[in-house]
């Protein structure tokens, strides 16, 4: 009930549009007489609705005879605000300001949602590797239904640790929510990717497919030393996945599968001298793709650049084409990226530089002509 309201209002919906049409005082003097429960889910539901129209009031005002009958007219509010004035009157010091947290911060909650699709035996498994303080958090962005479920499929002493947590808690940072809803995510897929096989007669179900898109596109805003070590930290516990994210990132040798257009664009504002180290020892096809989306002008300076390049280090030519790959990776995320169809590289050693065949005995030398 964020925009709008559903064509069947709930309870909790009907009792928040109706103080939300009183005045202060009044909401406030019916609110202290309702539970805590009760209070904490009205005045929660009033932060949720961002605007609520004199009509959509009527319908609601039109289930309590006695508020109907008022004379005055449905007033424009802002639900959030309307929910910080009744709870500043209503209640004082903790309470108050407990109730205030809580509403202040609905996207917070907002990112805990996929919680409800899942079972809370399974959402414990999750919570399993983490403090009682950050259960604790995690547990009062959540119903109170589900978060009772939660609580009591910990073992005895861990609920209390947990219980005492919730108590004893202070006011986290507003992008915290975000953030552990981000952890519990990238847990709750992993553990859905994780290889199960079951035999059913003659059927076999193999792995769940992988879902590494959201690493790629981190990946690909690393640095290459780091995407490096990463992949290779892949290899040595799941040599298919690491393959998998390998595949999809996006190399030196893909400038060869670009469109022209793009190429041209990731050029821009690349030097000469850059382009040129890059290059050493590069496959002919990819030499091409680049060349031939220069100027005559350009192609006949970077040839110069080539021939006073001489021997060069290893690390200067990898150098050179990370720069050219950060400016793919760049255009990819700004733009987007339609490559061609034909074979990718195989990969491996795709973004090593290619030595020369006379060159290949001396390069634990580093260096590349």
């Amino acid at each position: 009930m964020t925009d709008t309201l559903t064509p069947e209002l709930t309870g909790t919906q009907k009792a928040a549009l109706v103080l939300m049409n009183m005045s202060t005082e009044r909401a406030s003097a019916v609110l202290k007489t309702l539970s805590l429960e009760e209070q904490e889910e009205i005045t929660a539901e009033m932060a949720r609705m961002r605007s609520v129209s004199g009509a959509e009031a009527e319908r609601a005002l039109e289930a309590f005879r006695e508020v109907a009958s008022r004379t005055e007219t449905p007033q424009e509010r802002t639900g959030r605000e309307v929910a910080t004035q009744l709870i500043e009157a209503s209640f004082e010091g903790e309470r108050a300001a407990d109730l205030l947290e809580r509403i202040s911060s609905p996207e917070a909650s907002a990112s805990f949602a996929f919680f409800e699709e899942l079972e809370p035996g399974r959402i414990v498994t999750l919570l399993e590797p983490d403090t009682a303080e950050t259960i604790a958090f995690v547990l009062v962005q959540l119903g109170p239904d589900l978060a009772a479920k939660i609580l009591m499929q910990h073992e005895a002493d861990r609920r209390v640790d947990i219980a005492q947590a919730i108590a004893t808690m202070g006011s986290p940072a507003p992008e915290a929510g975000g953030i552990v809803a981000g952890i519990l995510k990238t847990r709750a897929r992993k553990a859905a990717s994780e290889t199960v096989f079951v035999e059913d007669d003659d059927e076999t179900e193999g792995p769940a497919p992988l879902r590494v898109q959201p690493l790629v596109d981190i990946m690909n805003h690393a640095a290459p030393a780091d995407e490096g070590a990463l992949l290779e930290g892949l290899r040595d516990r799941d040599g298919h996945l690491a393959d998998e994210v390998r595949a999809k990132l996006l190399s030196f040798e893909d400038i060869a599968r670009l469109q022209d257009r793009d190429v041209q664009q990731v050029l821009r504002g690349i030097e000469l001298g850059t382009i040129a180290l890059a290059l050493k020892g590069a496959p002919p096809e990819l030499a091409t793709a680049i060349t031939s989306n220069m100027s005559e002008r350009n192609r006949e300076a970077l040839a110069e650049e080539a021939a006073e390049l001489g021997r060069v280090k290893k690390s200067q030519v990898e150098e050179a084409r990370n720069e050219l790959v950060r400016a793919v990776r760049a255009l990819a995320g700004t733009a987007g990226l339609e490559l061609k169809t034909t074979a990718s590289p195989a990969s491996g050693d795709a973004d090593e530089p290619e030595l020369p065949a006379e060159q290949a005995a001396e390069e634990e030398e580093e260096y590349v002509d």
